[in-house]
């Protein structure tokens, strides 16, 4: 019997989507008039797609404009390294989408963190603040929503360092951190409060009652549970793989 064609990566999101949420500005609570709809989600590969030479993508831009999706592996691998916006992800208050598998995987939000998130979001903020200074040296101002979005992710990581829960929502500094944006606050003003950030999260980050290391066990787990459970589905396009997969073998059908 010939092998079926491979699933579209389009079709990976709209049919295999276990967790879709709303990022950027809007689930920081700094959305404005005509800001961006920014959606991110995770989709679970059917497991016997796995079992061909040629593998499921492990992200897919698309198909909605500023939509951008992780196979659940690659986004658990980001995730147990601590990558800044794969961690913002699990943690936007805008859920659109959950499904059992979703839910579960919202529920391991804490497995993933640990005192690596000093490391990778510090070392993110440095890299940005690097072509904000070029910015300024070039065309004498910094790109000011990159520098509003700088200053936010060094608050959410300070507070992270010191409470071990991951916030998204400015609250409060909302009205502040848009005045950046709007260019109203003069550079060493904000380069200033970058640094004391910088300076509060290394602090912070001996102190932190974060773990040392994520839980890489419950979260492989989680992932081989998931797959397990997807390998044993009746998959229209793969009927082969059943019979190898329930202890058939192949030609045994």
């Amino acid at each position: 019997m010939p092998s079926p064609p491979p699933l579209p990566p389009a079709s990976l999101v709209r049919d295999h989507t276990v967790y879709a949420c709303v990022m950027g500005s809007r689930a920081f609570g700094l959305a404005t008039e005509g800001s961006d709809t920014d959606r991110r989600g995770v989709y679970l590969a059917p497991t016997p797609l796995f079992w061909r030479f040629e593998k499921p993508p492990t992200h897919v831009k698309g198909p909605a404009p500023e939509q951008f999706s992780w196979e659940l592996e690659r986004f658990c691998e980001l995730a147990l390294r601590a990558n800044p916006n794969i961690l913002e992800c699990l943690h936007s208050p805008l859920v659109e989408h959950a499904d059992a598998t979703g839910r579960e995987l919202l529920a391991l939000r804490g497995a993933f963190l640990s005192r690596r998130v000093h490391d990778t979001f510090v070392r993110y903020a440095v890299g940005q603040r690097r072509k904000l200074d070029a910015d300024v040296r070039v065309h004498g101002a910094p790109r000011w929503k990159h520098a509003m979005h700088l200053l936010r992710l060094l608050t959410s990581a300070r507070d992270l360092l010191r409470t071990g829960v991951l916030t998204l929502d400015v609250g409060a500094e909302r009205e502040s951190l848009l005045a950046v944006k709007r260019g109203e606050v003069p550079w060493p003003e904000v380069e200033s409060r970058m640094t004391r950030l910088t300076e509060e999260a290394a602090h912070a980050a001996h102190r932190t009652p974060l773990p040392e290391e994520p839980d890489h066990r419950r979260v492989e787990d989680f992932l081989i549970r998931t797959r397990r459970a997807s390998a044993l589905q009746a998959h229209p396009y793969d009927e082969v793989v059943q019979g190898v997969v329930r202890g058939g073998g192949p030609g045994q059908h």
